[in-house]
């Protein structure tokens, strides 16, 4: 095992393991922390986790138990995969688990980078841009469970962990690996903890992850991690290595929980042209019913055709009426819970492609499913690739909302097909 990767959502899990995929790692991703029995012989694990937005001690405790199986497995470097967007607050949890993961490492010293610029997420002095515009003035202010109201980097990670953050700036990514690590070392000499590394394309991700080659823990986004598998120089691997996760020949759903502006945007799209319905959240918390209702709707579409679609996507406007309406947690429980009870109808009704959007969704399906890992195969855009389950006969495509075109969800069928 070359690299073991503790991610704190299932969609961010897919995200890295697809990029180290498409870079000629053998990849798995287990869902939860690994039994200890378990043993792999691959390139690289993926441990995906729900520790976005639970207690940060439960967030801190699941990625030691992560970190310690993989340290038991002889790994030598760890990467802390957070989301593209940073989804954490000033009382968020990737301050927490870094500076836990940094102790039981006995480092002091690490990257923060959450950059993906091939889908619009940028550095840029320290501060956090979505397609060109600041953090604090995307759809991510409005996200239902972590709103982002700073792109500040270094505040963002000075207010919720023990140390100094500092910044390593474009015009030294623009001198390459060796001017990046001289940085880092500076950084390092004068106390900081975390260095915040700017990324404007993909030159720069290729020179910081020729920087970080020797560090023992990095934390980010997944373009982080492309540039250090770049740095390996494995690509001519990278058809072999997508072999086992190649999406298997079924009937496709696609599950739309996101309420993102991309999300948004592609539901949109694609209900123009083919079957879909909506979540009535009251009847997700009133009616026993619904789940069954929505699975013989589904089953019923043609078989030949598109996918059906249930969606809880729904515009910001709309999503503050509802949560005022009915109150957040309990409105997002209530329809997390009705995709899970889906799905588990759908597959026992012979569907085996999955294709979910969402990291909550993701999460509740792939665990109702009772799923345990994936081997990761083809992407069909980046940070998404087509996963197939270790321990079922089921495929799945895992998307963080905001990923992927406008034709996503059709995207992903003819992939599969």
């Amino acid at each position: 095992m070359r690299l073991g990767v503790i991610a704190d959502d299932f969609t961010g899990a897919t995200d890295i393991a697809g990029f180290l995929v498409a870079n000629g790692l053998r990849t798995v991703q287990l869902n939860g922390v690994p039994r200890a029995e378990l043993q792999l012989q691959v390139d690289a694990v993926v441990i995906s986790l729900k520790t976005r937005s639970c207690p940060v001690e439960e967030a801190v405790s699941q990625s030691l138990a992560s970190l310690e199986w993989l340290r038991a497995r002889g790994c030598p470097q760890y990467y802390f995969k957070y989301c593209s967007t940073f989804d954490s607050t000033p009382r968020g949890n990737i301050g927490p688990v870094t500076d836990a993961l940094l102790g039981a490492l006995d480092e002091d010293f690490t990257v923060v980078c959450p950059a993906l610029p091939v889908n619009g997420r940028t550095i840029y002095n320290g501060y956090l841009f979505v397609n060109g515009v600041p953090l604090e003035e995307s759809g991510m202010r409005h996200h239902p469970v972590t709103p982002m109201t700073d792109s500040n980097l270094i505040r963002l990670m000075e207010a919720q962990s023990r140390g100094k953050a500092g910044n390593v700036p474009s015009n030294v990514m623009d001198q390459g690996a060796e001017a990046v690590g001289t940085a880092l070392t500076a950084l390092r000499n004068e106390g900081v903890r975390y260095a915040v590394l700017d990324a404007l394309n993909d030159a720069h991700l290729l020179a910081m992850g020729q920087a970080v080659a020797r560090m023992r823990l990095v934390t980010g986004g997944s373009g982080l991690a492309d540039g250090m598998a770049r740095a390996w120089g494995r690509a001519a691997d990278t058809e072999a290595a997508a072999a086992e996760g190649r999406p298997a020949r079924g009937r496709a759903v696609i599950l739309s929980g996101s309420c993102s502006q991309m999300t948004n945007a592609q539901v949109a799209t694609y209900r123009a042209a083919a079957p879909a319905v909506a979540v009535e959240v009251e009847r997700c918390l009133s009616d026993a019913g619904y789940a069954e209702e929505l699975a013989t709707w589904t089953a019923a579409q043609p078989a030949d055709g598109p996918a059906p679609l249930v969606y809880a996507t729904t515009e910001p406007g709309q999503l503050k009426e509802l949560q005022t309406r009915f109150g957040a947690a309990e409105a997002s429980a209530a329809v997390e819970r009705l995709f899970g009870t889906l799905a588990l109808r759908l597959e026992a009704a012979g569907f085996n492609q999955f294709i979910v959007a969402g990291g909550e969704t993701s999460g509740v399906i792939t665990q109702s499913l009772g799923i345990g890992g994936f081997h990761i195969g083809p992407q069909i855009a980046p940070g998404v690739p087509w996963v197939r389950a270790v321990d079922k006969p089921l495929s799945l495509a895992l998307k963080s909302g905001n990923f992927g075109q406008e034709r996503f969800f059709f995207e992903a069928q003819v992939l599969a097909s």
